[in-house]
């Protein structure tokens, strides 16, 4: 399929989303999103499967395994119109941007045939099981097992800040297979259905009230034999895999919303005449500078002429957001002033507010700051190991 000029895939995507995007979809618009995923989930999940009925799931993807093997920057505009439109919070973001990929990279053609057209219908939901109580940013700690018997794999252990399990069908998950390994190695990646009697999802309540992540348990949970993504005891290159795509082209629309919300903050410093302070003013200024940094990096990033990546593109980025978007939070209550600090009836916050509240936690999640400094510095810059 010959692949459109893309100013006219940008006014298709517009059109689309413009003719969706009302009637019962109307009220999604500006909805869901980090720190609001408890909004109008049932009817996201609709709103999933209307993407999916529109071929919008899945565009870079080989069009041989059901998608439309567009170039990323037709991606990228899709992901800036998204949110441009206000379109709201993916639900099916995990399977698309994570697990897909993952399977595309590693996955059988069975697996590909299985799973692949779930995903691209907005019909099937993921997980991540990742993070344990002791195993966050120390992901090689993993103490979740595995064992195989009787043509299924028994797991038993938990997971935590586990996004969206309430809703999920399947969880992947990284498991210890071979206990008597050590750390990296003995790890396996399993595809796990979440409705079944060994799994127990407890949601986690966070400084927003809301309740968007979980702790999942499982207690002699099963999974399928050939439910394993790559080789037994390759769990780590695979994982590795996963987190090396978690930030793609998608971030173009993660920084078009975090324009938005700097829009929102420069108009709020304008309206109380915080602007007029000059230490605030300098701060607005670094907030614009830090958008302009996040998305020259990202583009340099997926630039062709950049080269082959590295593998440290994602911490570099996420060393960037992350901080970045604390800061935003925390002048946006500034130049509210009083205002930020009262609440409406039932602790509802209001958008500064929870911007401030749940960026509290993006140094942390996704892998913590001190984690992705020494990964870049070990293997991006080739300085020596932290002794063990």
């Amino acid at each position: 399929m010959p692949v459109p000029d893309e100013e006219a895939f940008r006014a298709q995507v517009r059109r689309w989303l413009a003719a969706n995007l009302t009637g019962e979809f109307a009220p999604l618009v500006g909805t869901g999103g980090p720190g609001r995923e408890h909004e109008f989930v049932a009817k996201r999940m609709a709103w999933e499967r209307c993407l999916g009925d529109g071929g919008w799931i899945g565009l870079g993807w080989p069009e041989s395994d059901g998608g439309r093997g567009l170039p990323w920057a037709h991606q990228a505009i899709f992901h800036e119109e998204y949110a441009r439109a206000g379109a709201p919070g993916r639900v099916g973001h995990i399977g698309e941007q994570l697990l897909g990929p993952t399977l595309l990279m590693f996955g059988t053609s069975e697996q590909r045939a299985r799973f692949l057209p779930g995903i691209l219908a907005g019909t099937q939901l993921w997980c991540q099981g990742y993070s344990e109580p002791g195993a966050g940013s120390d992901l090689a700690g993993v103490t979740t097992r595995a064992r195989l018997d009787g043509g299924e794999w028994h797991l038993d252990g938990q997971k935590v800040w586990t996004s969206l399990a309430h809703v999920a069908d399947w969880c992947f998950v990284l498991a210890r297979t071979d206990p008597a390994a050590e750390r990296h190695r003995g790890l396996s990646y399993l595809l796990v259905p979440m409705h079944q009697p060994g799994i127990e999802v407890r949601p986690i309540v966070q400084l927003t009230g809301t309740s968007e992540f979980n702790e999942v348990f499982f207690d002699d949970a099963r999974a399928a034999a050939e439910d394993v993504v790559g080789a037994v005891g390759d769990g780590w290159r695979v994982a590795m895999g996963t987190l090396a795509v978690e930030r793609g082209v998608s971030t173009f629309g993660q920084q078009l919303a975090y324009q938005r919300e700097f829009d929102a903050v420069l108009k709020t410093a304008r309206a109380t005449g915080a602007i007029d302070d000059p230490d605030l003013a300098a701060r607005v200024v670094e907030a614009w500078i830090g958008l302009q940094v996040m998305r020259y990096t990202t583009l340099a990033t997926l630039t062709p002429a950049a080269g082959p990546p590295t593998g440290t593109e994602p911490n570099v980025a996420k060393l960037i957001w992350g901080p970045w978007h604390q800061r935003l939070g925390e002048l946006a209550v500034d130049v509210a002033g009083a205002a930020a600090t009262t609440v409406g009836p039932g602790y509802e916050l209001d958008d500064a507010q929870r911007l401030l509240l749940f960026s509290r936690a993006e140094t942390i999640y996704g892998g913590s700051s001190e984690i992705q400094r020494t990964v870049i510095a070990e293997r991006k810059l080739g300085l020596p190991r932290d002794p063990r």
